[in-house]
């Protein structure tokens, strides 16, 4: 099953390409030392064959800067995570009961982010690009409010990447954002999804 998906077309490009770049890193000061976070964009064959990316609406926790809004599965490096990619498949899993290893395969990594607004610690997040099968099932964890597959045509859509006023820190916000039917996808999530759409464009332009 991951062997057929790895043979789809566009993952195939989408694999080459990432395989001969190398993500860009982070830069820290000596004396700081963030938290380390991973994330997976999981894309699947769709209907057609179009692929599909999955992405999860948070549910809302009290003091949880990131409640409620649109990403990726993911999150914090634990102790016994061996790699950051080890942390974004145990994420993936403990949020959306898919198994990466099982039922795909990483393809690699983007550039690593960070949070541009001010928080207690800094994070620094590592995107990985994964792959999966057709039939693969979502069970969402009570850290999930809804999950949901964007075909990679939306993505490409312009008029879909907008400007967006939204609430943050107390404050209105005027943001780039990726709105897709009742979802708006802004901050630190945009800019991976934007990065990423870079990607895909330039491999399948190959």
């Amino acid at each position: 099953m991951t062997v057929n998906v790895l043979q789809h077309r566009e993952i195939a490009r989408l694999a080459a390409t990432l395989a001969a770049r190398t993500a860009t890193t982070v830069e820290c000061e000596p004396d700081d030392h963030p938290l380390r976070a991973a994330v997976a964009l999981v894309l699947r064959p769709g209907d057609g064959g179009e692929l599909e990316l999955l992405m999860i609406k948070r549910a809302e926790f009290e003091g949880d800067p990131w409640s409620g809004h649109v990403a990726f599965p993911g999150g914090r490096q634990e102790p016994d995570d061996q790699s950051l990619e080890r942390t974004a498949i145990r994420e993936t899993w403990e949020e959306t009961a898919i198994d990466i290893a099982r039922d795909g395969a990483i393809l690699g990594p983007l550039d690593e982010v960070s949070p541009r607004t001010p928080t207690v610690r800094r994070v620094v997040i590592r995107p990985y690009v994964a792959a999966v099968v057709p039939d693969v099932e979502v069970v969402e964890s009570p850290e999930v409010a809804a999950t949901f597959w964007v075909p990679l045509s939306a993505l490409r859509e312009t008029a879909a990447w907008i400007t967006a006023e939204v609430e943050a820190h107390g404050q209105s916000l005027s943001v780039p954002a990726f709105s897709h039917g009742d979802y708006l996808v802004w901050g630190l999530t945009e800019r991976v999804l934007r990065s990423f759409l870079s990607m895909f464009n330039t491999a399948i332009e190959r």
